[in-house]
């Protein structure tokens, strides 16, 4: 499934500095990021979106596609899952609804594009571009991430409020992370391409003015325990000890149920065997952000042979799948959760392929490159470029 809109302006041809309000990606690292709100005024000038209305409640009905419903009944919220079919939007209110569609960029070249242009901010933090869209009044209430966004305005308008507020406190038996109480520090509207970044746990609170849409490029921030239980995983795959529980010093005990303090510090001093070095770490991050999500399905091509791949790829190139994230460190990379072992004759081209998502076919000569080219071509993983 792939859908195609027209733009009115191409976010490639933005310089950082355009799309920052003026400021360098390093000062805006240095001063912003993870610290305090930023208001860009015309981050991308003319900018009014990448599909319609229609075409996002298109995107909501098909059945891999993560979406979500939000209306508000007074001062009750309530919380649909997609996918949806048609005329789940034939008799909706006139306000105070929102339509949420996430990981855009898997099924719009544009919006995989728009992505593109955050590259300052490293690819393994990247998560996606979810499009909103609501008629006036819609919103999804007071709340907050505890992710950092760039809140990106299309089409329409939209009234933006933060709060300074340290009081977190959410409603209770709500569908939606709603806040009791919300505090306006500063307010603003939106106009289409705008953009308001905020960084993590600051309270924010969007509301429509007249039909609005607005595209939120949200980063990855792993709990601590998600990393922790996730490593464990991965050592448990990994890590083999050798030998096996032995006592022959073992005593009588008083009591025979009792874990006894010998076994204890016997099985402590086995398991000091389960270490890592910060390779291990890093091997571990390459598998884990790169792994797809449980949702995504990769569309596999019809097969062709190798020979007629290496002649298409040399004419025409190669670029990721709009669904695939690519990483890499060291010597290895990593595809959609596979860790590869770069040979160094052909290292380079593979980190472009990783930093940019795609290659020319200048630089796929190699007959090895293409030969593993094509190994993630059939497994849909690339594709060919169009054009």
């Amino acid at each position: 499934m792939r859908y195609h809109t027209q733009m009115k302006n191409n976010p490639l041809a933005l310089r950082p500095e355009t799309l920052l309000g003026g400021l360098d990606a390093e000062r805006f690292l240095a001063e912003y990021w993870q610290k305090k709100p930023l208001l860009i005024r015309g981050a991308i000038p003319g900018f009014e979106g990448l599909l319609s209305p229609e075409e996002l409640a298109g995107l909501a009905c098909e059945e891999e596609v993560q979406s979500r419903l939000v209306q508000q009944q007074g001062t009750a919220w309530r919380l649909e899952q997609g996918p949806f079919d048609e005329d789940s939007f034939l008799h909706l209110p006139p306000r105070g609804w929102t339509l949420l569609v996430q990981n855009v960029n898997h099924y719009l070249p544009e919006a995989a594009a728009l992505l593109q242009q955050f590259d300052f901010i490293p690819h393994a933090r990247l998560d996606d571009l979810m499009v909103s869209y609501a008629p006036d009044g819609g919103g999804v209430g007071p709340h907050f991430d505890s992710y950092d966004v760039f809140l990106l305005q299309g089409q329409g308008k939209r009234l933006w409020r933060i709060s300074e507020q340290q009081d977190l406190t959410l409603v209770e038996d709500s569908p939606l992370r709603i806040l009791n109480r919300f505090d306006t520090a500063q307010e603003w509207i939106l106009e289409p391409g705008d953009m308001l970044y905020l960084p993590p746990h600051v309270a924010h609170w969007g509301i429509a003015v007249g039909n609005a849409m607005t595209y939120s490029i949200g980063f990855r921030a792993p709990s601590d325990q998600e990393l922790a239980t996730q490593f464990l995983a991965y050592l448990q795959e990994r890590v083999q000890l050798s030998g096996i529980y032995a006592d022959p010093e073992l005593t009588r005990q008083a009591h025979p149920a009792e874990i006894g303090a010998a076994m204890v510090s016997k099985v402590a001093r086995m398991l000091q065997g389960v270490l890592w070095q910060e390779a291990d770490v890093a091997r571990f991050l390459g598998t884990y952000l790169s792994e797809p999500k449980s949702h995504v399905v990769f569309d596999t091509p019809s097969p062709i042979s190798l020979a007629a791949f290496q002649k298409r790829l040399k004419r025409q190139g190669i670029a990721l799948a709009l669904k695939s994230q690519m990483l890499f460190h060291a010597q290895y990379c990593y595809l959609n959760g596979e860790e590869i072992e770069m040979p160094p004759a052909f290292r380079g081209p593979l980190q472009q392929l990783a930093n940019t998502r795609h290659l020319s076919g200048e630089a796929c000569q190699d007959d090895g490159l293409a030969a593993l080219l094509y190994e993630w071509y059939l497994a849909g993983y690339c594709e060919f470029e169009e054009g």
